[in-house]
């Protein structure tokens, strides 16, 4: 299969799918309620809290930063974590979007 042609959708859709991708593993997913939960923390705690490695967390997280799904700032040697409010806006006027959509629909498939 080729390499998806990211040049034939919109820069919203590109960065829907991009933030969409980041969250699609549930380590991730266990992450980002995580950080909700505690609003800030380290990797070590993030470590404590999942059946994960300290590699294998590290890893889930450079995803979600390199997304912009969370933001860390340096402490020390450690990193603080946190949600980025603004990714997670933006899904919420995505999926928003298509709730509403979807209610309009007539119960009907194609």
């Amino acid at each position: 299969m080729g390499v998806t042609k990211t040049e034939h959708y919109t820069e919203a859709q590109n960065e829907t799918a991009n933030l969409l991708k980041a969250i699609a593993h549930p380590a991730r997913v266990a992450i980002i309620e995580f950080l909700i939960q505690t609003n800030s923390c380290i990797c070590n705690d993030i470590v404590g809290h999942l059946p994960l490695s300290q590699a294998t967390v590290s890893q889930h997280l450079r995803e979600l930063k390199n997304a912009g799904i969370i933001q860390g700032t340096v402490e020390g040697k450690a990193i603080n974590y946190c949600i980025n409010k603004e990714a997670v806006q933006k899904l919420e006027l995505y999926f928003s979007g298509i709730f509403r959509a979807a209610a309009k629909l007539e119960n009907r498939c194609c």
